[in-house]
Formats: C-alpha cells, sequence, structure tokens
C-alpha cells in the first residue's frame, strides 16, 4: 500500500515523508517540460518522492511548476539534486525544492540548507566519509551504490547502525527490494526507472508499471519487518 504523503512542514517532516515513501525517482533529463506528466505517472504507480537534478536544463522552473502542479489530497515530495555550492542551493530553495541531495559533502550546500530549514542529503562513499556526513545530515546518499551492492550496506551498517543510508547511482529496478532489506532507509533511481527516452516518447504507461515495481517490493519489506516486529513482541510475552 502506497503511503499517503500529508504537506510536509518542517525539514524533520520532509525527512519523515521521505523516508516513508522510501523510492525517490532521480530526473535527470534532456528537457523538463513533460515532468508534469512524469509525475502523475509516477505517482499512480506509488512513487511520489522526486529528485530533480539541477543538472536538467530548465531545472528550477520545473521544480516550480511540480510544486503547483502537486495535488492537495496526495503531494508529491519535490527535491532538487546535483546540488554543488552554495548558489545551486540558493537557487533550488527559491525554485521551491523541498530537500537538497549532493553527490558530495560539502559545508555550504550543507549550511545553505540549515539556513532555510531544508534537509540536505550529502554524498558519501567510504564509512569514513558516511559516518562524517551522518553528523551534520539526517540522511546520507551512497554513491555510487550500484557497484557496491547490498552486502556493502548490511556491513556498513553493522558497526554503525545508526546511519541511515539512501543508496543511489547504478541501482537496478528489481533490486529495490534488496537495498531496503539490508538496512537502507529509502533508495534512489535514476534511469533504470524514468529514462530521457521514457519521457521523450511520453510512455506513461511503462512509467507507471516501473513505479509499481518498486512500489510492490518495498511495500513487501514493510509487510515482513511488521510480521518480524509482531513476532519479536509475542516472543517476549
Amino acid at each position: 500500500m502506497t503511503p499517503v504523503l500529508r504537506m510536509p512542514r518542517t525539514s524533520a517532516q520532509v525527512v519523515e515523508a521521505l523516508v516513508a515513501n522510501a523510492i525517490l525517482a532521480v530526473l535527470r533529463l534532456d528537457d523538463a517540460r513533460s515532468l508534469v506528466d512524469c509525475a502523475q505517472a509516477l505517482a499512480a504507480g506509488g512513487v511520489r518522492t522526486l529528485e530533480v537534478t539541477l543538472t536538467t536544463p530548465g531545472a528550477e522552473a520545473a521544480i516550480s511548476a511540480l510544486r503547483d502542479a502537486s495535488p492537495v489530497e496526495a503531494p508529491w515530495l519535490i527535491g532538487a539534486g546535483s546540488v554543488l555550492d552554495a548558489d545551486a542551493a540558493q537557487r533550488a530553495i527559491r525554485a521551491g525544492a523541498s530537500f537538497l541531495v549532493s553527490p558530495v559533502s560539502d559545508g555550504a550546500v550543507l549550511a545553505a540548507g540549515a539556513a532555510h530549514g531544508v534537509p540536505v542529503i550529502p554524498g558519501a562513499f567510504s564509512p569514513t566519509e558516511c559516518f562524517a556526513a551522518q553528523q551534520r545530515a539526517p540522511l546520507v546518499k551512497l554513491f555510487p551504490a550500484g557497484g557496491l551492492g547490498p552486502t556493502y550496506l548490511r556491513d556498513l551498517l553493522a558497526p554503525m547502525p545508526s546511519l541511515r543510508i539512501v543508496p543511489t547511482g547504478g541501482i537496478a529496478i528489481d533490486d529495490v527490494g534488496a537495498w531496503l532489506g539490508a538496512g537502507a532507509v529509502a533508495v534512489g533511481l535514476g534511469s533504470a526507472l524514468v529514462s530521457s527516452a521514457l519521457v521523450r516518447d511520453g510512455a506513461w504507461d511503462e512509467l507507471t508499471a516501473r513505479a509499481r515495481r518498486c512500489a510492490a517490493q518495498r511495500d513487501a519489506v514493510v509487510a515482513r519487518a511488521t510480521h518480524d516486529n509482531a513476532g519479536n513482541r509475542e516472543d517476549r510475552a
């Protein structure tokens, strides 16, 4: 069952909503003009959290347009990605981004987000980088994660279970469940979920189908966790 996202108002609520949806669609496209249609197709499949990368032409206008088009009853959570410096952070925030994502951990970007009450998800790769990033941010983007695999995340979390990791980069749709099962709080998917070709061709039904595959894996992981927690409570009783 797709989580219903209420319109978040605080940084903590944004993070809570992102984790609740657990699937982050990373939109790195040749053209941003069809992103509202893209968002509608993804939402129909159960994915309502969108990261518009600033490498996409017209990204800032698209962020504003997505916020304006977001349905009141089940709003989309719109953020900006590929945020590399303070100027980019300020522009994304002015456009209406609810969160910022970066492939690196940059102090100026973190400071800009903090100044405006906008959560930043910095990028990290090694255990040391992930630990350091978590000291200044609510979530950490493990990037690029595809070549590492879910086992790396499981090993990373064993000595540092408090890390809240969002693996991104080179992740296939059918691996979403494995990453979430390994302890990821959310998973970012780029071209495996939303490619420029699909958007250019207006293949909205295919986008919805891909989103549903992601959402089904998320829901299965949540159901297993709920079942296991119930069993643990019974054992303790």
